[in-house]
């Protein structure tokens, strides 16, 4: 069997990610389920050793540029406890309407549980060079412009474009890149 492209074979060099909510349901247009999100990531960066490069969180999907020696468990682990997180604040909110969601795009072997939060897998691909590395920030910034949410990517709050462009972001980032 090839190689899959999608698959961290460099467990310590920088990889870009994306993190899918199953079947694309708008999850993230709640400020409580984004901020689950913010500080899941926080919690691994100061607690586990994550570096994030780049971000952005839209309403079903997030992009990120991250590296740290144990990848890919950090991002299953990400995953597993935001779920349980998201299914939560879900809950509390009573956002039946999503929960049903959830449950109903299940895929059918997840029998361990009521609802499948994420889509599986994180499609990374590791950051070759420089050029690259600029090339997926350029993508995660623009993201939101693309889908024509804002006109300048630093007026998307959930994103690492203010930092790179000297502001405060609402998420610490890494922009030592390769070391």
């Amino acid at each position: 069997m090839g190689r899959s492209r999608y698959t961290i074979y460099e467990q310590q060099a920088p990889h870009f990610l994306t993190c899918t909510i199953n079947n694309w349901i708008s999850i993230f247009t709640r400020p409580e389920t984004v901020q689950v999100i913010l500080d899941a990531l926080a919690y691994r960066q100061e607690q586990r050793n994550l570096k994030i490069y780049a971000y952005v969180i839209l309403e079903n999907h997030l992009h990120l540029i991250a590296q740290s020696t144990a990848l890919a468990a950090e991002i299953s682990s990400f995953k597993s406890w935001t779920a349980k997180c998201l299914l939560n604040v879900l809950k509390a909110q009573k956002a039946e309407r999503i929960l049903k969601q959830l449950t109903f795009y299940k895929k059918a072997h997840k029998k361990d549980r009521e609802y499948q939060v994420w889509e599986e897998g994180s499609h990374p691909q590791q950051i070759q060079n420089h050029e690259m590395m600029l090339q997926k920030i350029e993508y995660i910034h623009h993201n939101p412009v693309k889908r024509g949410y804002v006109d300048n990517p630093v007026h998307w709050r959930n994103s690492s474009a203010r930092n790179y462009a000297g502001e405060d972001g609402v998420l610490k980032i890494d922009t030592d890149w390769f070391n």
